[in-house]
């Protein structure tokens, strides 16, 4: 109990509630994020035409498949739920059963949070690309999230469901159809952020050889730039899953004073190991 993490303040006795709290919340997001995305597709068609109204559109469209994917995915896992505690509590009542089988609630209301906050977050990322506030990077990050959501819960769902129930087998579909429209936003947002980028056409007819050359010596200087800043970008985020990764519990800083490990030795200076002995 002690080595527990304490990954919720709250005593077990509310996990119960707790659980259907979140399922309850995180439906109202996704309903919340579908009124959102159709506000956004009526003013988008009343401001943008041309290029910008067909790009516009449709990341929205894909965007709104994904959230009818999403709201299916948590009714299809409320009742997997309602299943589980039904088959395992015995004469126990719902709230022995959740706080005995504490750690799985757990991982279950992390992961219904996970989906909420990714559908909240792919509105607000698609309002301000369809506002040209944005970045078309931050859809197809939210994607890639959702997806990621999806998959821990189909997890915490799959570890206490029966092999042959019906409702995993359409939990695990609706996770496949997820992954799906999660793409196809992903498609989508690359595709319009081609087009609008082709309506600036790289014309180099008119200039003279060295303005040509001026314009391809800046063009080398800003490709390192970026070449520096994407290095130093991954590096960012490698610490940050890192520090994402100790914080959930997954992983052990060594403190001051602890050995770490020794560095692995370079390929091209490996020493060929000693021949056992025998005890």
């Amino acid at each position: 109990q002690e080595l527990r993490p304490k990954s919720l303040d709250i005593k077990q006795e509310e996990l119960g509630d707790m659980v259907e709290k979140e399922m309850a919340s995180t439906s109202e997001a996704i309903e919340d994020a579908v009124r959102r995305i159709e506000e956004m597709m009526s003013q988008a068609r009343s401001e943008s035409s041309g290029v910008k109204l067909e790009v516009n559109e449709r990341i929205l469209n894909s965007c709104t498949d994904l959230m009818k994917a999403i709201r299916l995915l948590v009714t299809t896992s409320t009742n997997l739920q309602k299943e589980i505690v039904e088959s395992g509590r015995g004469a126990a009542t719902t709230q022995e059963f959740y706080a005995k089988n504490s750690r799985w609630t757990e991982g279950l209301i992390s992961a219904s949070k996970a989906v909420g906050w990714g559908a909240t977050q792919l509105v607000e990322s698609a309002d301000r690309a369809v506002l040209h506030t944005g970045k078309y990077e931050e859809l197809i990050v939210c994607s890639h999230e959702i997806a990621a959501s999806t998959a821990q819960l189909v997890a915490a769902s799959k570890v206490k469901a029966e092999k042959s129930s019906r409702n995993l087998a359409r939990l695990q579909e609706c996770s496949r159809n997820v992954n799906e429209m999660a793409a196809n936003v992903v498609a989508s947002t690359k595709l319009g952020q081609e087009q609008i980028e082709e309506k600036d056409t790289m014309d180099f007819s008119g200039m003279s050889l060295i303005k040509l050359k001026k314009e391809e010596m800046e063009t080398q200087v800003k490709v390192l730039e970026l070449e520096k800043r994407l290095e130093g970008e991954r590096v960012r985020l490698g610490e940050l899953r890192k520090q994402h990764y100790a914080l959930a519990g997954g992983c052990h800083e060594p403190e001051d004073g602890e050995a770490r490990p020794a560095p692995a030795p370079r390929r091209g200076i490996l020493k060929k190991p000693p021949i056992a002995q025998k005890p």
